[in-house]
């Protein structure tokens, strides 16, 4: 792949602090339909060119009939609310009584969040090489991002290898009737599978991949092993000293600031003594510059939004909450931006084959 065909892996980490940001912080669903809508069209815009597109969105889908199935479970076990739809018989156990609208609303909002984090994160993967943002990954997480890497290369590749095992047998004249008609799909797709986990476990082996990578005495790393657990200990009794004991929150804040440090610094030096080979930067082209301050200035201003004015953020629908959500212009404006890269992205020039040209 050309230059112009990749992106930048830090550009579009910034895209995707500033769209996963909001689909974790409200539960706004208008708000959260404008997230939709925004990463909607750049994972079009990235789709046409990027052929895994077609796995990410069978993934997609998939969680989107889930959200759609559980719906009905959710409303009927839950009970809460003013706004009655009808009712059930008390007799019924767990699902009589009444079936309200703030039930229903709140089991949407909650799926709708999750819907959007999917397309966020399959837009990510369409957008970044797996292998420069391995090499990005800091030294004392490297092995793992290796594996986490693989993991999420592991979707796409294996609905890649379902949907050709499938038109392969539709060929053959292979209908599925039942349950019975999947396993000429299901063992294909197993041996495969089977076939690619041995042969990156021999790959993997052959490059000494799980050796020794930190170039340290014993005494450092007990002092790391160390520094972690004193950093995680100071982070636990911080959080409870500021959850149980407010009157010693500067105490607790002391305690917790003191753990992030600790932690920080044994990453700092793990990540410096770790043996990286780095043999060439890559170039930041206009898209991904616009991405990155795009993914900048969402996630600051979305921040701010957060700290300044958390009351234009806030939706529950239960009493004494209103059900119906409440809409701010500035919040919209800096959700819709998240769709600037896909409307700006121009597609790729592809050259015609003058010998198959009509």
């Amino acid at each position: 792949m050309t230059n112009e065909d990749t992106f930048h892996p830090l550009a579009w980490t910034a895209w995707l602090a500033a769209a996963a940001l909001p689909a974790l912080s409200t539960r706004n669903p208008l708000y959260l339909s404008l997230v939709l809508i925004a990463v909607r069209i750049t994972y079009t815009a990235l789709g046409r060119r990027n052929p895994t597109a077609r796995s990410w969105s069978a993934f997609v889908r998939l969680g989107a009939l889930m959200w759609l199935l559980s719906i009905p479970f959710v409303v009927l076990m839950s009970h809460g609310g003013s706004i009655v739809l009808f009712r059930l018989p008390r007799s019924w156990p767990i699902i009589g009584g009444p079936v309200t609208l703030e039930a229903l609303l709140y089991s949407f909002t909650g799926g709708l969040a999750v819907i959007g984090l999917l397309l966020i994160f399959a837009t990510f993967n369409i957008a970044v090489d797996q292998g420069r943002l391995l090499r990005m990954t800091p030294g004392f997480l490297y092995q793992a991002g290796v594996v986490t890497g693989i993991a999420v290369a592991f979707v796409p590749q294996m609905v890649a290898t379902w949907q050709s095992i499938r038109e392969a047998q539709q060929v053959r004249g292979h209908k599925v009737r039942g349950i019975r008609d999947l396993l000429p799909l299901l063992l294909p797709l197993l041996v495969t599978g089977l076939e690619r986990a041995m042969n990156l476990a021999e790959s993997m082996e052959a490059r000494g991949f799980g050796g020794q990578i930190l170039v340290a005495t014993p005494r450092q790393r007990l002092a790391h092993q160390l520094a972690l657990l004193g950093g995680l200990a100071l982070v636990g009794l911080g959080l409870a000293v500021n959850g149980f004991w407010p009157d010693l929150r500067l105490i607790g804040s002391l305690q917790l600031a003191g753990g992030i440090l600790l932690m920080l610094w044994s990453f700092w030096d793990v990540g410096r003594r770790s043996r990286r080979t780095r043999y060439h930067r890559w170039p930041w082209n206009r898209i991904d510059r616009l991405v990155a301050a795009i993914g900048i200035f969402g996630a600051v201003a979305w921040l701010a939004i957060m700290f300044a004015r958390p009351e234009w953020l806030h939706y529950y629908p239960y009493p004494p909450y209103s059900p119906w959500p409440s809409f701010n212009i500035v919040v919209g404006l800096v959700l819709l931006l998240l769709a600037a890269p896909g409307l700006l992205m121009r597609p790729l020039e592809t050259e015609s084959d003058p010998a198959v040209a009509v």
